[in-house]
């Protein structure tokens, strides 16, 4: 087994996909904060809210609200501690569950895609935003996960 030193450009792609990763989770649970203040921008108010992000009528409630929050938190700080420290099998597991959590949002996108109503805000959104986004950070997050620093056995 010969060694291989670690290139900056293989080191610095997981770092990327982990950064990429935890900016948009983060960005996500800093709505959901906002929108446990009964602020609901950017809609008119919070049944068009609840339509345009899910695509049904749900109360946007601090008591639903505030565990999304703080799941995207954690998922988020998975994902980066993930990409600064490869070796623990607990950050990895972790990073794999987060990536398993956005195929599973990408795959019900797709199936509402089908399934349901078109020409709604959500279908729309769904389409152009929601699906795509999370196939990309599925990927990234799997990237990360998967990565194995220059000091682990290949």
């Amino acid at each position: 087994m010969t060694y291989r030193p670690a290139t900056a450009a293989a080191t610095a792609a997981p770092t990327r996909a982990a950064a990429l990763v935890a900016s948009v989770l983060t960005a996500d649970a800093v709505l959901h904060l906002y929108w446990t203040t009964g602020a609901t921008w950017p809609a008119a108010d919070g049944t068009s809210l609840s339509h345009a992000v899910l695509g049904t009528d749900v109360p946007f409630t601090p008591p639903i609200l505030l565990p999304l929050a703080a799941l995207l938190l954690t998922a988020a700080a998975f994902v980066l501690a993930c990409s600064r420290r490869p070796r623990p099998l607990l950050l990895r597991l972790g990073t794999l569950a987060v990536a398993a959590g956005l195929s599973l949002r990408a795959a019900a996108g797709v199936y509402w895609l089908v399934a349901k109503e078109t020409g709604t805000t959500f279908h729309w959104l769904n389409l152009a935003v929601y699906t795509p986004l999370c196939v990309l950070l599925a990927v990234a997050t799997v990237r990360v996960a998967r990565w194995k620093d220059a000091t682990r056995a290949r």
